[in-house]
């Protein structure tokens, strides 16, 4: 993820300068590496936003954050001290340093009562407020002196910016001769030079540099010759004039964004640098707490799968050991049968079995009788007896909680939205198999549906978690839909919309059963069993796991999974259906 650099905090800065006096009107903490201020000027109103993120801090305006409750104290206490104050200026502390000062009085003529510092520095980043004394009130994290001799952070301390960097500070005025010497005074990689040589720079932006010199981004200071250094100082002065005159044309990249417009561009740029911003880091942020939650949750899943598989080995071996009770109780019937052969001390007993008619030997205790230890074997069967019956039960309910995990899994392993995981970590925590951190808040509006469209129009929708797949089963279909999923293999429900006398065509049906089992655990096969039904007879029964139902009168037909895995796999809540073909196999059909 791309850092925000000093060029980047000057663009912003710069833009800032026109919301400037603003009123702020209150405090709200996204999360817990996030703030958002609203601001209103005049005119117009937005959220300043103000992260700490270890990669992704930055300041920028941004839009509202969701409406839920604030529970976090930092921004209880900024909220406190800072409400309907005027913010009367932005800017950094120095100009080659990344911390931006937020400057707030009662009114715009009127002395700072508040300083809000940014420090804006990777995983240092920190928020700090500051009071007219130069006193740190409140810190989006406190560092003690154990944590930092050099600066600890602590409320009621004074407030000491970060120490400046040693590397030399970059001038326009500086020669191209002093500037070459600088750079290459010690030879090895020149983008890694060029970073230790001056201070301002970031890798992403010596990458913009050197790519707009045309430069291999390995090159070494004794491979580039007179020409290519002299271009690349060119592009250096670009830099540096469009920082001095505010000239910045921000634009997304094939890796990331950049600031500066390349050297000779003459079409301005049709972003802010906040919606720039606003835009990479929420996509890049969602794309990390997706892969992050989606591994945390299958961690989980799989952990509570391997403990309920030991169970019901468990319970299968004690069943199979129960399995013998019949014996025990027909050696006990041999012994009663021919207890008049039994002698005092004996340790065995020779018997004709009445099923073979051949002598069979039972194995006696010199201790017992033949019928005190024919009564041990009826005890023995009894007890037996009494464990199937206990365990049989048990042993069902686990491999139906087995059956549910392995539905979770599937619906998990097609997740690739983060409302979706939120979904299916929401239904962990209610049926019991997580434990809702201290952060947790729950989502409160449903992700949509997938939709799709059959060849001949009919709209077929799709859940995409197992709360989905019972409200669109038992909710939202009607008794004229018709139901598909995958057979005895773990997946979505779905659903094909019908009205009264709508009858589809073999190509619609065969196009739902590719999408059912195309969402399901079986997408990586050639075919797979899909069977399909009115709606009116798929059940739940009473106290089923979510997503778990029974049916009958269905048909099968074979689904083909690879013949649209191109198709688009999702839309926007209210879109419009989307239309994709599924191959025009026939489907192998069979009662």
């Amino acid at each position: 993820m791309q850092p925000v650099d000093l060029t980047t905090l000057r663009a912003v800065c710069a833009d800032l300068q026109h919301w400037l006096p603003a009123r702020l009107e209150t405090v709200y903490q996204r999360d817990r590496h996030t703030i958002a201020l609203a601001v209103r000027t005049l005119k117009k109103q937005a959220w300043l936003t103000l992260s700490w993120h270890p990669q992704a801090a930055r300041i920028a305006l941004e839009p509202p954050p969701p409406r839920q409750p604030d529970t976090f104290t930092f921004s209880q206490q900024l909220h406190a001290q800072l409400n309907r104050l005027a913010l009367v200026r932005v800017g950094l502390i120095n100009p080659w340093e990344r911390v931006v000062v937020l400057e707030f009085a009662p009114r715009p003529q009127e002395a700072t009562q508040w300083r809000l510092y940014a420090e804006i520095m990777g995983k240092y980043s920190n928020v700090i407020l500051v009071n007219a004394a130069g006193e740190i009130v409140t810190a989006a994290h406190q560092v003690s002196p154990q944590q930092s001799r050099l600066r600890p952070i602590l409320t009621g301390q004074p407030y000491v910016p970060p120490p400046p960097l040693t590397a030399a500070l970059p001038s326009g005025e500086i020669p191209f001769e002093q500037w070459q010497q600088q750079v290459s005074v010690i030879p090895g990689r020149l983008r890694q030079q060029l970073l230790k040589a001056y201070r301002g720079l970031s890798p992403a932006l010596v990458q913009q540099l050197l790519a707009d010199a045309a430069l291999p981004p390995e090159c070494c200071t004794t491979d580039l010759s007179a020409e290519e250094w002299r271009r690349l100082f060119d592009h250096w002065q670009h830099w540096l004039e469009c920082l001095e005159r505010g000239h910045f044309g921000p634009q997304f990249t094939a890796t990331g964004y950049r600031v500066i417009p390349p050297l000779g561009a003459q079409a301005p740029s049709t972003l802010s640098i906040h919606e720039i911003l606003a835009t990479y880091y929420q996509n890049q942020l969602q794309q990390q707490q997706t892969q992050q939650l989606q591994q945390q949750l299958h961690q989980s899943l799989e952990a509570q799968r391997q403990k309920l598989i030991a169970k019901i080995e468990g319970f299968r071996e004690r069943l199979a050991a129960a399995a013998g009770g019949d014996r025990q109780r027909y050696l006990a019937d041999l012994l009663m049968a021919h207890a008049h052969l039994w002698q005092p001390g004996m340790t065995e007993l020779i018997v004709t079995d009445f099923t073979t008619q051949e002598p069979l030997t039972i194995a006696l205790s010199p201790e017992k009788s033949a019928i005190q230890t024919a009564q041990e074997l009826y005890r023995q069967h009894q007890k037996l007896k009494r464990a199937q019956q206990h365990i049989t039960p048990l042993l069902t309910a686990a491999e139906g909680e087995l059956a549910y995990l392995d539905q979770v899994a599937a619906t998990l392993a097609t997740a690739t939205s983060l409302d979706v995981l939120e979904e299916i970590r929401a239904e962990l925590i209610q049926q019991g198999y997580l434990i809702a951190p201290d952060y947790y808040r729950p989502p409160t509006t449903p992700s949509p549906y997938l939709r799709y469209t059959t060849p001949s129009g009919f709209t077929v929708l799709v859940g995409r978690n197992n709360r989905q797949n019972d409200d669109l089963t038992f909710r939202v279909a009607s008794p004229y839909d018709w139901w598909f999923h995958t057979q005895e293999i773990p997946g979505s429900h779905v659903i094909l919309r019908l009205e009264a006398g709508d009858v589809p065509s073999d190509k619609d049906i065969q196009y739902v059963a590719d999408l059912a089992a195309y969402h399901s655990q079986a997408r990586a096969s050639a075919q797979v069993p899909v069977v399909y039904t009115r709606r009116k007879y798929v059940q739940k029964p009473k106290g089923a796991n979510p997503g778990m139902v029974i049916y009958d009168q269905a048909t099968v037909v074979w689904g083909h999974p690879l013949s649209v895995r191109d198709c688009p796999t999702e839309i926007p809540s209210g879109g419009k259906p989307l239309r994709c073909t599924a191959g025009d196999r026939d489907g192998i059909m069979a009662e």
